[in-house]
């Protein structure tokens, strides 16, 4: 988490030195791409801040009206941010793109505009690296797909999308602009808003799918479960687990409860005792279970 921490902060003091140049910029040279760029960074400053207030609100104590934690406040600020991008990011990039290609405007001067681009990609980049960096260490070994579909943190790979949008924009941004300005082809310039826009809607779904599934109760990998199936059938009072039953509360709290069979001899002081056995075997050896139920039947 804090490693995630680091490449959120660093992600968020290169897009508000940015977000500004960039307005300024096309405003000065009428460029509509580069007005969307401002968008973009200006929509992933704000962004960056409600997860750092998501993760801030997640680590509140258990208290007697969530006692199980807060850890769901991290889930709902993700999906907060995922409509922010689909919202203020990409569907005002696309309109400004469409509006521009309907009425196009020759472009100044793009010097300024070139300059602000190499910037922003030199410190977007830079972000980036940092973001894949931290992304990197809690991989494990798999795949970036694997690794981001199993992930119970948004905020690991949040921004290792958000900054790889934004260099992928950068770079669409400066060729379109290159082309339109030496081609006098001002469409050209709106067109690279709009790419801008659904490489952020395309961004923005694949955060809200993967924060939606965790605010509605996603539960542990089905590898897992075997895992603990296995675990506690080999304590000698479990006859068969049944069912095990699972809600990530947040990336680091797991609430699990299983439903087993027990030898029918045995007396309540034995089935209380197995009972303890099985949930200290769990939790030592899973880490991230932070309350283990057992209903023994």
């Amino acid at each position: 988490m804090n490693n995630n921490q680091k490449s959120i902060y660093s992600a968020l003091a290169a897009n508000l030195l940015i977000a500004l140049t960039k307005f300024v910029a096309g405003s000065f040279t009428n460029s509509s791409s580069m007005i969307s760029e401002g968008i973009h960074s200006t929509v992933d400053t704000a962004n960056q801040l409600l997860i750092l207030y998501g993760i801030k609100r997640s680590k509140k104590a258990p208290d007697q009206s969530h006692p199980f934690g807060y850890g769901k406040e991290l889930y709902f600020w993700s999906f907060v941010v995922s409509i922010l991008i689909f919202g203020l990011g990409g569907a005002l990039s696309i309109y400004q793109g469409i509006a521009h290609i309907m009425e196009p405007e020759i472009m100044k001067d793009p010097f300024w505009n070139y300059i602000v681009l190499f910037l922003s990609l030199i410190f977007e980049g830079t972000s980036f690296i940092i973001a894949i960096k931290a992304f990197n260490q809690t991989r494990n070994g798999m795949g970036w797909w694997d690794a981001i579909v199993k992930s119970k943190d948004p905020s690991s790979f949040l921004v290792v999308f958000e900054d790889g949008a934004a260099v992928a924009g950068l770079i669409i941004v400066m060729i379109l602009m290159w082309f339109s300005h030496s081609m006098q082809i001002p469409e050209l310039d709106g067109l690279a808003s709009v790419i801008v826009g659904l490489l952020l809607v395309f961004v923005s779904f694949i955060l809200a799918r993967e924060s939606r599934s965790l605010l509605m109760g996603e539960g542990i990998a089905s590898e897992t479960r075997d895992k603990i199936t296995r675990l506690a059938e080999k304590d000698a009072a479990v006859v068969k687990v049944k069912n095990i039953l699972s809600t990530y509360q947040s990336p680091e709290e797991v609430i699990l409860m299983l439903i087993i069979d027990l030898e029918e001899h045995l007396d309540t002081e034995e089935i209380t005792e197995a009972i303890q056995r099985i949930r200290t075997d769990i939790k030592n050896e899973f880490k991230f279970v932070r309350f283990v139920i057992i209903q023994p039947e």
